[in-house]
């Protein structure tokens, strides 16, 4: 999702996406074309509007050049411990 947002509201390159997330921009590509990340996401649709605030929030970030990879690699750990604390994983 963020990677979406990045390319589609911020106009970041897969490229520039992928560097920013810390990740490759083959992977980004599979990201935007549901053949990475995707699998099991029914299982998150009782906390999808509180991802996708996360990372509408997170790619916003990014784009002003608030965060760096390391930050986002922080944010989506922290994230996943909210959400196996509060049991909604």
């Amino acid at each position: 999702m963020v990677a979406k947002e990045l390319i589609e509201k911020y106009n970041f390159t897969q490229t520039a996406a992928a560097k920013k997330l810390g990740t490759t921009q083959a992977a980004i590509s599979q990201y935007l074309h549901s053949k990475r990340g995707s699998k099991g996401t029914e299982q998150f649709l009782n906390v999808l509007p509180e991802i996708r605030s996360l990372a509408d929030e997170t790619a916003k970030t990014i784009a002003a050049g608030e965060m760096e990879t390391e930050d986002v690699m922080r944010k989506f750990c922290e994230l996943c411990a909210v959400l196996r604390r509060e049991k909604k994983l």
